[in-house]
């Protein structure tokens, strides 16, 4: 049997994205541009901006995946791409493409869940079995999942507050270190004194998986108002990042233990441990919950680096997932900025409850489920669907 060969398209925040990924796991194309140097100017990524540069580039990046993969849009058997959670408008881009260069050559669309797409990263580059417990650490989330199967999560517990990685930038952006802000307080971390400030340790200690790092972020603030900036040499700045960031692996551990030990209960075998995010690249993250799965004898599973930020190849791994169990696909899906993946999570309602002329459109969670038209999206994403069609269609069908 031939094996099932799929294109992956993902704009959701600030990477624009494509990758040919077949069944066999074998990864044909991983075509990334980061938009890094457009929005570090203005220290955090600036949605519109994002549209716009997925606008100007995707297509070229799909025509050089395929290209990179020796293979046609004829040789496909689907396109996946990112339909939520994410920006707005950086999904837009992504659906309507996706939509066009489906629709024109015949394919099954799968619209992907972003965080379903990292849950299952583990499977494609270890192979792993289900079931298994999921640490998910980025810049916008900050969860722990019981990942029982393709489309089955349970959510032990979450941030009530900022993410991890949010937590990272926002200290970055106070020290002056600039964005994006995880690489640098971990360079930064990697030359001071973890021991030199005593900040606190989010809800180490007490019963449940929740996360929480506002008051964590309020006391490094704390911390340089104290110091006075003409004080904040850069040796305290190497302490205070060195000690901002074992605070963090202190609470990412403690929380993880309590998740495992959960996840253990009326189970029988061998236990894994997987943490995926863009957050997960963090060496001394890393090696906190290394010496954690140790203790607890488990197994721990981190994708490359390059697989946990974000990327196309985990889009159309989780496809290929999906359509591995006939699962539906869906020619018009919706976009969503916000798309709970595991059950506990909020629903939200009104996008899985759309009328069909509602297809298409932007459906955000906390607008009450109002779906937003597409051409009112982002001024940067609102060229005709149809304009866009042909657009799309001629540039990959060109290779």
């Amino acid at each position: 049997m031939a094996a099932l060969c799929v294109l992956g398209i993902e704009t959701s925040c600030d990477e624009t994205a494509a990758a040919v990924v077949r069944d066999d796991r074998a990864v044909l194309a991983d075509i990334v541009h980061s938009q890094l140097d457009e929005h570090a100017r203005f220290g955090g990524v600036v949605p519109e901006l994002a549209a716009r540069a997925h606008i100007s580039r995707l297509d070229r990046i799909v025509a050089r995946a395929l290209e990179k993969a020796s293979c046609s849009l004829a040789d496909l058997d689907a396109v996946a791409v990112t339909a939520g959670p994410g920006l707005a408008g950086g999904l837009l881009v992504g659906v309507v493409t996706a939509q066009a260069l489906a629709t024109v050559h015949g394919l099954p669309l799968v619209a992907v869940n972003h965080l379903e797409a990292h849950a299952l990263t583990a499977r494609l580059t270890h192979a792993l079995p289900f079931p298994y417990l999921l640490l998910l650490v980025s810049g916008g989330h900050c969860q722990l999942v019981v990942v029982e199967d393709v489309g089955r999560y349970r959510r032990l517990g979450g941030t009530v507050d900022d993410a991890v990685g949010e937590a990272f930038d926002k200290v970055a952006k106070m020290l002056g270190l600039g964005f994006p802000g995880g690489p640098a307080v971990e360079r930064m971390a990697a030359r001071g004194d973890p021991e030199r400030f005593s900040l606190p340790r989010p809800f180490v200690g007490r019963p449940g998986c929740d996360f929480s790092f506002s008051g964590l972020k309020t006391a490094v603030r704390q911390q340089i108002l104290s110091l006075g900036r003409e004080r904040l040499d850069p040796s305290r700045v190497a302490d205070l990042c060195a000690s901002f960031q074992a605070a963090v692996c202190a609470s990412l551990v403690d929380r993880t233990r309590n998740a495992l030990r959960l996840f253990r209960e009326g189970r029988s075998g061998p236990a894994a441990l997987v943490v995926a995010g863009g957050v997960a690249a963090n060496r001394a993250i890393r090696s906190a919950l290394a010496r954690l799965a140790q203790e607890e004898a488990v197994r721990l599973v981190v994708p490359p680096p390059h697989l946990c930020t974000d990327n196309a190849v985990m889009v159309a791994w989780a496809a290929i997932e999906r359509l591995g169990r006939g699962m539906a696909t869906d020619s018009t899906p919706l976009v969503r900025t916000r798309w709970p993946l595991a059950r506990g999570e909020e629903e939200d309602e009104a996008s899985r409850r759309a009328p069909a002329d509602q297809r298409g459109s932007v459906v955000d969670a906390a607008a009450d489920g109002v779906a937003v038209p597409a051409g009112a999206a982002t001024e940067g994403a609102s060229e005709p669907a149809a304009a866009r069609a042909n657009r799309s269609a001629s540039a990959a069908g060109a290779v």
